[in-house]
């Protein structure tokens, strides 16, 4: 097919990068190691991951970063950085329900095996929140990148010879348990996502 549906949001990876810096500059796995060790939910704390300008997701407004429910005698690092990357895995998922509501049937996710991937937190958010299944693939996007370039200058005779070799390293699958409690985040996640970003003209009626 030659036609698709995409969906963007500008705040994943500079929402990353500016957490990084906050936390000491940390590595990145050791940042995702830190996310493990808070609980689902972050306890309380709900992080709204834009800041990076207009979002295709909330019909092009400009919508700043925001992060809520901080409690200075309960939260910490842990808690920023889950708040953070789940924060991230909800925008994604509302962007999914719109493409839901539009017909699109979204059930098996592929993604390569870098970026936030890496991150188990990140993984396990995704596929119970989005209720889909998620394949890893040896690849990350500089490589997709290239093949899709190697494809539009005729370099492959078929996407399917692009593509060929790509090793899948392993497939995450939802967990019931686990559903029900990202599902309840994420829909105060929504409420505060909807209060957020009401007209100027509704919070002054």
């Amino acid at each position: 097919p030659k036609n698709g549906v995409l969906m963007c949001l500008n705040g994943t990876g500079i929402l990353n990068s500016w957490l990084r810096k906050v936390v000491g500059n940390l590595p990145y796995d050791q940042m995702n190691t830190l996310a493990a060790q808070a609980p689902v939910g972050a306890e309380g704390l709900l992080f709204l991951p834009f800041g990076n300008g207009a979002e295709r997701i909330l019909e092009n407004r400009p919508a700043a970063a925001s992060l809520h429910g901080l409690q200075f005698n309960v939260h910490g690092q842990p808690h920023l950085i889950r708040a953070a990357q789940e924060g991230i895995v909800y925008a994604l998922n509302y962007g999914m329900d719109i493409m839901r509501a539009s017909g699109v049937q979204v059930q098996t996710v592929r993604a390569g095996h870098a970026n936030m991937f890496l991150s188990p937190v990140f993984r396990e958010a995704f596929v119970n929140c989005g209720n889909v299944t998620l394949e890893l693939y040896d690849t990350d996007a500089a490589q997709g990148a290239a093949r899709g370039a190697g494809i539009g200058a005729g370099i492959y005779a078929s996407p399917k010879e692009a593509f060929n070799g790509l090793a899948r390293i392993s497939t995450v699958e939802p967990t019931p348990a686990l559903q029900a409690q990202y599902q309840q985040t994420y829909s105060d996640w929504q409420t505060l996502l909807a209060r957020e970003t009401r007209p100027a003209e509704l919070l002054l009626a």
